[in-house]
């Protein structure tokens, strides 16, 4: 069985206080995008993890997608399987690549082998996998609070708007991101601007607040963004803590050649 887990933008991203636990408590609007990796899961003999595509650091053992089926077979008792990803999602992009694919090898799992969990049993599963992996369990527009785990419906459509991404070759660790933070609560939340207002008017409210501290650092990715509007954008963000930035513009638009040598992707939404 195949899937093709997508990923996320973030519109807005305010970290709004240190917890006891070490985490923040958050307010972003998760938003899932056309860009995907395919995953398919298979009946085998033995356990198995095939990557194609983009390399994925670290140790393949400790991918999202093995420890997803673990989390599952420790409970269910699951016979082996042969898992095949190709990656296709930069990471380290503030996309969501990996817990896309952790959440829909959750979804794959729960399907191939009819076990009918809930949603809201695969999002708890999820959770054990990452703050964000919950979000991937159902394909849509999610305001995320606490750590990012506590979703709710939120009512924002950018259907027909075009979507420019760009991913530079810089890497920005998420220890490195929220270190440039100063917690806060903001006067307008996202969830009223994104319900409420148009999107050429998001651009003087809607923030991400990982900007100022990463741009200040990494000069070329604020770069990124004001090129980005300087083509049109109705609104240009950097996506969650990564170092991806994103426009939506009006219509379609062709900037490859002002963003050559970088990861470029576009669509229509």
């Amino acid at each position: 069985m195949i899937s093709f887990p997508p990923c996320k933008i973030n519109l807005g991203l305010n970290v709004l206080s240190k917890r006891s636990d070490g985490y923040h408590n958050l307010e972003t609007c998760f938003y899932p995008i056309p860009l995907t990796d395919a995953l398919e899961i298979v009946p085998a003999d033995a356990v198995s993890f095939n990557l194609s595509g983009n390399a994925i650091p670290g140790d393949a053992a400790d991918n999202l997608c093995l420890k997803a089926y673990r989390l599952l077979q420790k409970d269910l008792a699951l016979p082996p399987v042969a898992i095949f990803l190709h990656k296709v999602i930069p990471s380290g992009a503030g996309l969501g690549g990996g817990s896309s694919d952790g959440a829909h090898t959750l979804r794959l799992l729960n399907n191939i082998f009819n076990l009918n969990l809930p949603a809201e049993k695969l999002k708890a599963y999820a959770l054990q996998l990452g703050s964000d992996c919950p979000f991937f369990v159902e394909d849509k527009p999610m305001l995320g609070t606490g750590r990012g785990e506590i979703l709710t419906e939120i009512s924002v459509k950018l259907s027909g708007k075009f979507l420019v991404l760009v991913k530079p070759d810089i890497h920005v660790s998420t220890a490195e991101a929220y270190g440039g933070v100063t917690p806060a609560v903001p006067s307008v939340r996202i969830k009223n601007t994104l319900e409420t207002q148009s999107v050429a008017t998001w651009k003087e409210v809607l923030i991400n607040d990982f900007e100022k501290s990463v741009f200040a650092k990494h000069p070329h990715i604020g770069a990124i963004k004001d090129n980005l509007y300087e083509h049109g954008a109705l609104y240009a963000s950097m996506s969650g803590s990564g170092s991806s930035v994103f426009g939506i513009f009006e219509k379609p638009v062709d900037l490859k050649l002002q963003f050559r040598d970088q990861f470029y992707w576009s669509s229509t939404l």
